[in-house]
């Protein structure tokens, strides 16, 4: 197969392609560093973290690193970190040796309204009341289990998951 144009005609060569341009290698690239944002919230929950500085820390726009987060997990950043915040606060509390205040500062948060009210929408009672309710149950199953059984759910998804009647 020869290309015509102004210059001599030049053989076209056949074989595979050694590289793909289609625009999924910036998207992969992006999911990694998403994948590391994700690990780092995992990792240290507890630390006061922000989007600006996860956003710096893999070389993104906080907007950017947002929307993205969003578009891979569902939610945004800071809904992630309060729902690991509020996971890490249940075990806590299911031990049954700290005060609310404690479970609170060891979290992560700096605001004991704030966190009582984000846990109160995750898990639908007051910290206080899951700290009285679920330490003698949870003295009864191994912790796996426990974590499994009472992990939050998010009002949406809860929702979501409900049959609706007509």
């Amino acid at each position: 197969m020869m290309c015509f144009g102004s210059s001599p005609p030049v053989p076209l060569r056949r074989g595979r392609i050694d590289r793909v341009t289609d625009g999924s290698a910036p998207h992969l690239r992006d999911l990694v560093l998403l994948r590391r944002v994700r690990d780092r919230m995992d990792r240290e929950y507890a630390q006061p973290l922000d989007v600006e500085a996860l956003a710096s820390g893999v070389y993104m726009s906080a907007g950017h690193l947002s929307r993205e987060f969003k578009r891979a997990y569902g939610e945004s950043p800071y809904s992630y970190l309060m729902t690991r915040r509020i996971e890490r606060a249940m075990a806590l509390l299911r031990r049954g040796d700290m005060t609310v205040t404690d479970v609170c500062f060891a979290v992560g948060c700096s605001s004991l309204g704030t966190f009582s009210t984000r846990f109160t929408e995750l898990v639908g009672v007051a910290p206080s009341v899951y700290r009285r309710q679920a330490a003698p149950a949870a003295a009864e199953m191994p912790p796996c289990i426990a974590k499994q059984v009472t992990r939050p759910v998010r009002n949406r998804e809860g929702l979501a998951a409900q049959p609706q009647l007509a």
